[in-house]
């Protein structure tokens, strides 16, 4: 029964470690089929930055069972009993170290200016593309959210294509 509780907890760790991401290479579904504002802008400066990772108590929560699990096995019902207290409050701080070390994220912070002059700064994950200052990007926003992607190359119709409609 203890290992069953200490590997569920392992796992419920390790699937929350992977579930969220702030790629600007991912669309979220809510996000997809939704109009979006954009902005044409000119790349400043982009530079490395680390992303705190969350606490959202899930890592407490599994460490703080596996400690408390871990620690009543020890000695005798009253040395179990203290052991499992001890346990689950160092589990917990290690189990919420845990979820916050995982969850972090290498991103980016891209400054940019709008063709009106006014600068904006984005912090997004690491996606394909590599920015550089000088580049034509254009700002993505969706709920608020804002993206900064490369600006795609604008052709003019071919004269044909024109005469056609």
């Amino acid at each position: 029964m203890k290992k069953l509780v200490l590997s569920s907890c392992v796992v419920a760790l390790a699937a929350l470690s992977a579930c969220s991401t702030s790629s600007p290479d991912v669309i979220k579904r809510e996000d997809a089929q939704r109009m979006s504002q954009i902005q044409d802008a000119t790349v400043l400066s982009v530079r490395p930055v680390t992303v705190d990772g969350s606490q959202s108590g899930i890592g407490a929560v599994a460490g703080g069972v596996v400690g408390a699990v871990a620690g009543s096995s020890v000695g005798g019902r009253r040395e179990g009993q203290i052991a499992g207290v001890l346990g689950a409050v160092a589990g917990a701080v290690v189990g919420n170290a845990v979820e916050r070390n995982t969850t972090r994220e290498e991103a980016v912070e891209v400054i940019v200016q709008l063709r009106n002059g006014e600068r904006r700064s984005v912090v997004q994950a690491k996606g394909n593309e590599n920015l550089n200052p000088g580049e034509a990007v254009i700002l993505v926003t969706t709920g608020g959210k804002t993206r900064v992607s490369r600006a795609p190359a604008i052709t003019a119709p071919s004269s044909a294509a024109s005469a056609n409609n």
